[in-house]
């Protein structure tokens, strides 16, 4: 199995840590919230031994990559400008660009902005139906009212850092297991009929599986993310939320822009993110060569860490038919 090295990259005026093995094609893979570039270290090895270049930055925020203060240093622009000098910084002019979680609108964004550059995308976990009517964190305090919504529960600078960082070892044991296929959901979760009131913390309601964890989930997984959030504070990665409706106005050049570069996605159908028959019509109106949609069963939101060998199928048949 080829071995990951990790080094530091200058870019965009910050400096990402990054993993990275193999030679190849460039396929760049861009995680997401609360995780770090070991949320793929089951596809690096796979891709790289299958004959691609493969680059997990930790993304600005996280880990010991950079992490700017000011909140509107996390906007849409400054997270797809990091990855476009990242390609850059590696001596290469084009790019495979996949992303989890909030790193699947950054790679969808960068397929958007710079066709140039990224050649294909692929995204686990959050499709793309282009841009929303209205700004959305607005649009999700008009639908939840007086209930909870963790999105807008972020939207409060210090509020969740306190939350989070209190006890990282349960937050991490809690959010992982929490989103993942071992509860029982379809169709995702984001509703707010049955949620808590909006004056609620986050974690309070969630399981904590202690020593019982998944199968896909060890004990030293665990504490891989502990040291990176040790590290780094969970503040960087909640500043990406903060600029949801900052994003939605600075993307308002890209409305009705359509995606035309070979796509993937793929997902899990107990993944706390709502995806159904209509996301999907949605999304296939405006990513015009979506070649295939993988739908995992059992699979949660953690879905490259789920399921590995699926999703390592998916991302070689989808790479090697470029």
């Amino acid at each position: 199995m080829t071995e990951i090295s990790h080094r530091t990259v200058e870019t965009n005026n910050i400096k990402l840590h990054i993993a990275e093995a193999g030679e190849g094609p460039l396929v760049v893979l861009c995680h997401g919230f609360p995780e770090s570039w070991y949320s793929w270290r089951h596809q690096i090895p796979a891709l790289a031994d299958a004959g691609f270049r493969v680059v997990a930055p930790d993304q600005r925020g996280y880990g010991t990559s950079d992490a700017p203060e000011d909140i509107a240093a996390y906007s849409i622009l400054h997270l797809t400008g990091d990855i476009v000098g990242l390609v850059k910084a590696l001596g290469e002019d084009q790019a495979v660009v996949v992303g989890h979680d909030w790193g699947s609108p950054v790679a969808w964004s960068l397929a958007q902005m710079r066709p140039d550059m990224f050649r294909a995308v692929a995204s686990l976990s959050v499709p793309f139906t282009g841009r929303a009517p209205w700004p959305p964190i607005h649009g999700m305090r008009q639908y939840f009212g007086d209930r909870f919504f963790y999105q807008i529960y972020f939207q409060t600078p210090g509020v969740a850092e306190h939350e989070l960082q209190h006890d990282i070892p349960v937050t991490m044991r809690k959010m992982l297991f929490g989103a993942s296929g071992a509860i029982e959901r379809s169709g995702g979760s984001f509703g707010a009929e049955g949620a808590p009131p909006a004056s609620s913390y986050m974690l309070a309601r969630m399981p904590d599986p202690g020593d019982d964890l998944p199968p896909w989930l060890t004990a030293e997984d665990v504490d891989t993310y502990v040291e990176s959030f040790t590290k780094s504070g969970f503040r960087g990665g909640l500043n990406w939320y903060r600029n949801i409706d900052h994003n939605w106005v600075l993307t308002a050049a890209f409305e009705g822009m359509k995606i035309e570069q070979p796509a993937l996605f793929v997902a899990g159908d107990r993944d706390v993110v709502p995806f159904n028959a209509e996301a999907e019509q949605r999304m296939r109106a405006v990513v015009t060569d979506l070649r295939d949609v993988v739908v995992l069963p059992g699979i949660g939101h953690w879905t490259q860490q789920e399921a590995p060998d699926a999703v390592n199928d998916a991302l070689l048949g989808f790479l090697k038919a470029l």
